[in-house]
């Protein structure tokens, strides 16, 4: 059995030989439904000013600088063409900017502007009060039980290709 993360493929981890027990599964669904509702909540104030796959652009951009239009649409899982139709709306919207390339004049370069950036930040801001408050209410075993669990999940499913993630913002 493997597993496809950026389109490479990965052995299961040791112990992964059969399927977990209901009851932990059960759990995961419990728990990304709290992490679910920690994301809705931290995007609701923005909701008006950009879409969930606008702000899937906000945290690439955010993360990995000005891109080239068609990196940034690979990295999104995008078609360059129609990438381009939906980067003009954000680029009426202030989200973020277009220009040529200094290096080569027929390269399109996408960057956050300080509207796009203060909307990444304020998410960002959001989610990191409320899961502050959350794990605050934890002893400090219990949070470190949390910060194992969640390291070893995250070893376990990967980082989800940018396509799989698009639709929810994150």
């Amino acid at each position: 059995m493997t597993s496809s993360i950026r389109g490479t493929t990965a052995p299961p981890p040791s112990g992964a030989d059969s399927a977990p027990p209901d009851a932990v599964l059960d759990k995961s669904l419990t728990a990304s439904r709290a992490l679910l509702g920690v994301i809705a909540r931290s995007l609701a104030p923005v909701m008006d000013a950009v879409t969930l796959p606008q702000f899937r652009v906000l945290v690439v951009l955010s993360n990995s600088g000005p891109l080239r239009v068609g990196e940034l649409a690979l990295q999104l899982g995008a078609n360059q063409s129609s990438f381009s139709r939906f980067a003009d709306r954000m680029i009426a919207g202030g989200l973020i900017s277009r220009s040529s390339s200094t290096e080569n004049r027929r390269e399109v370069i996408i960057a956050l502007t300080r509207k796009g950036a203060d909307v990444y930040a304020e998410v960002t801001r959001a989610r990191r009060t409320e899961l502050s408050a959350i794990l605050g209410r934890l002893s400090a075993a219990e949070q470190d039980t949390v910060l194992a669990g969640l390291e070893a999940f995250a070893r376990a499913a990967g980082e989800p290709r940018a396509d799989e993630a698009l639709f929810l913002g994150i």
